[in-house]
C-alpha cells in the first residue's frame, strides 16, 4: 500500500510540474504575441501618418497651383444687380411660385450702359425661363447649373458690346 501511495504522489506531483511548464510556456506565447502585435501597430501608425503627412502636403501643393492657373477664372468681373423676380412656375395646379433675384457678371465695364438700355428685355428673357420650368427641374443643384448656362446663352444672343460670363442667384425661393 506504501509503494501505492507514492505512485499516487508522484503522479500527482508529475502532473503538476506538467501543466506548471505547460502554463509558463503558454504566458511566454501569449507575451510574445501581444509584444509582436504592439510593435506591429506602431510600425503601422508610423507608416500612415507619415503617408498622411506626405498625402495632406501634395493636396496643399495642388492647391496653390491650382489657383496659379486659375487667376483668370478667379477674378469676378463687374456685376449687373436685376430685381426680384417673382413667377408661376409650371405644375399642374398652378400654385407653385419662385422668388429670385440675381446678379449678372460682364466681361467688361464697357457692357453696363447696354444692359441699362436693354434691361426690359434682359427681364423678359429670364422671366420667359423661369416660368417655363418646373419645380422638379430647379430643385437640384445640376439643375440650376443648367438654368444658369441658359439664361448666359439666351442674353448674350442680344448683346453686342460684350458678353455675361456668369449669373449668381442671390434669392431663390420656392413656394
Amino acid at each position: 500500500m506504501a509503494e501505492e501511495e507514492k505512485e499516487e504522489t508522484q503522479e500527482e506531483s508529475g502532473g503538476k510540474k506538467e501543466s506548471g511548464g505547460s502554463n509558463v510556456v503558454l504566458i511566454l506565447i501569449v507575451v510574445l504575441l501581444v509584444l509582436v502585435l504592439a510593435i506591429g501597430g506602431v510600425v503601422a501608425y508610423l507608416m500612415l501618418s507619415s503617408d498622411e503627412a506626405e498625402d495632406g502636403a501634395v493636396v496643399k501643393q495642388e492647391k496653390v497651383e491650382k489657383r496659379r492657373h486659375r487667376s483668370d477664372d478667379t477674378e469676378i468681373g463687374p456685376m449687373y444687380p436685376l430685381d426680384k423676380f417673382t413667377v408661376n412656375l409650371m405644375s399642374e395646379n398652378g400654385r407653385r411660385f419662385l422668388v429670385a433675384k440675381l446678379n449678372l457678371e460682364e466681361d467688361s465695364e464697357e457692357l453696363t450702359p447696354e444692359l441699362d438700355k436693354k434691361t426690359p428685355l434682359i427681364r423678359d428673357i429670364i422671366i420667359s425661363i423661369l416660368s417655363s420650368k418646373t419645380v422638379e427641374e430647379i430643385t437640384t443643384a445640376k439643375g440650376k447649373e443648367k438654368l444658369k448656362e441658359e439664361i448666359i446663352t439666351q442674353i448674350n444672343r442680344h448683346l453686342d458690346d460684350g458678353e455675361i460670363r456668369h449669373v449668381y442667384f442671390t434669392e431663390f425661393v420656392i413656394q
